[in-house]
């Protein structure tokens, strides 16, 4: 694969789609103002995803309603990852069939991982023709111009495709919350997991400049946010195509040592490529939480090579094991796939062994969903579905027992939270560890960094009192 292509994209090619589409735009309003209703699905990138939408909306004239009947734009972004996300996405598109034919002049759009799959373009096309606009992860950037289209046009606009290399910055952002913030580093993957679609909805492997990383960053800092978490389908790859010679440790430092009052975490980081760097790192920072989401998905070398992860049991378990002597403190939490296809009972026994080595903080658990146009997809699977879902409740009481003695030795002990969300005179914070704490506070507190004491340890939440 080749070096990026950077577009230096500072949202002028859309300047004139935006004057232009704005008139159209509140000719056609219900309210004085046109709505617009964003909804997204998935991982966090799609989120991330669904706040650049947001940001142009914003500078089209848009505001914002939950109520889609209000709205004048509907938009749904889509994520491709399961089956049942697939599922959720087209029921609650048909749904909307009502409002088009009540208010034909709403545009309703689709966007994201889905649409870049031709199956599932085909099937809008044929099954869903009051869907407007249709376009793919790589054209976000062109919304305005797209929406200019399908108002003047009167037809459906579809505009789909990948669009490798390219890495297009300066699109407006509004984030939906106003102390934790996503910071998008790299976008797509190069690893082709058997299992996984990402690849061929997202392109591969590109990462951001590290200027520009730096430069959001510190702006996010100034701008007062306390939480931010890096996005990447595999962070511990970023700048294997830059022309610079940096990795993630080496960013990560960089961000690390602007100044300011914040925690730093990261997403997704890929086995294979975690490093001692990066553990040494993380354990000398002081804005990085002690956090390390590293997904295993099976216990098994066998499935590990059916899956194509490129790593084993015991390397995964080095890292781990690197990762607790340099800090003790640190909170380990993980992905799992549970009856991949060719795996049996005794692999699945494998995985279990390895929950109950490591003693995860947290882990999020998927029966295996079959993606079309991955090579897991044409695997032979024996296992009926029944037995996956036991082997799969079997692995919850076992987390959950593990939570509840991990959630026990918390007690006693002070840690400093971010306080999330307010619930009458409760506060819900988060630990640097990923740890939800609860306890006593006014509201005014919500965005800011307090000391806890945990006095009471429950499964998944824990008690605790301001100090």
């Amino acid at each position: 694969m080749g070096k990026n292509i950077y577009l230096d994209y500072d949202f002028n090619g859309q300047i004139d789609y935006i004057d232009k589409v704005k008139e159209s735009l509140l000719l056609n309003a219900k309210n004085k103002v046109p709505l617009a209703f964003v909804k997204t699905y998935g991982c966090q990138q799609n989120v991330s995803d669904g706040e650049k939408i947001k940001g142009i909306l914003s500078l089209i004239g848009y505001e914002f309603t939950n109520i889609e009947e209000d709205a004048d734009l509907i938009i749904f972004n889509t994520c491709a990852i399961r089956e049942h996300a697939e599922d959720r996405v087209f029921g609650n598109i048909g749904a909307l069939k009502y409002i088009k034919k009540k208010y034909p002049s709403t545009i309703i759009a689709m966007c994201g991982c889905m649409m870049e799959q031709k199956h599932i373009e085909d099937k809008i096309k044929t099954s869903f023709p009051f869907v407007d606009l249709v376009f793919g992860t790589n054209r976000l950037h062109k919304l305005p111009e797209l929406l200019y289209t399908v108002v003047n046009s009167k037809s459906r606009v579809f505009e789909c495709g990948l669009d490798d290399n390219k890495i297009i910055e300066g699109i407006p952002i509004r984030r939906d919350k106003r102390f934790k913030a996503w910071l998008p580093i790299m976008y797509g993957c190069d690893n082709f997991c058997s299992y996984c679609i990402v690849p061929y909805v997202r392109g591969r492997e590109r990462s951001r400049r590290p200027e520009d990383i730096l430069d959001e960053a510190t702006k996010i800092i100034n701008n007062g946010y306390k939480d931010i978490t890096l996005l990447g389908q595999n962070v511990n790859s970023y700048g294997k195509n830059l022309d610079e010679d940096i990795n993630f440790a080496q960013l990560l430092n960089r961000i690390d040592s602007i100044p300011g009052d914040y925690r730093i975490r990261f997403m997704t980081s890929h086995p294979k490529d975690a490093t001692k760097e990066l553990i040494d790192t993380i354990s000398e920072s002081e804005h990085i939480c002690h956090h390390l989401h590293l997904p295993f998905q099976s216990g098994s070398n066998k499935i590990l090579r059916l899956m194509n992860r490129k790593y084993t049991v015991d390397k995964y378990l080095n890292i781990i094991n690197y990762a607790k002597s340099k800090m003790p403190d640190v909170s380990i939490t993980s992905d799992i796939i549970v009856g991949f296809p060719g795996e049996t009972y005794d692999d699945f026994c494998k995985t279990i062994e390895l929950v109950e080595e490591v003693r995860f903080t947290s882990l999020f658990t998927f029966i295996y969903s079959p993606r079309i146009g991955t090579p897991a997809a044409e695997m032979n699977d024996p296992i009926p579905y029944e037995k996956k879902v036991k082997w799969f409740q079997e692995l919850l009481k076992v987390q959950e027992g593990i939570a509840a003695r991990n959630c026990r030795d918390m007690v006693g002990k002070t840690y400093r939270v971010l306080v999330e969300e307010s619930k009458g005179n409760k506060l819900m914070s988060r630990t640097g560890g990923n740890v939800i704490v609860e306890f006593e506070g006014a509201s005014d507190l919500v965005g800011s960094f307090k000391n806890v004491k945990i006095t009471e340890a429950r499964n998944w939440i824990l008690k605790g009192q301001m100090i």
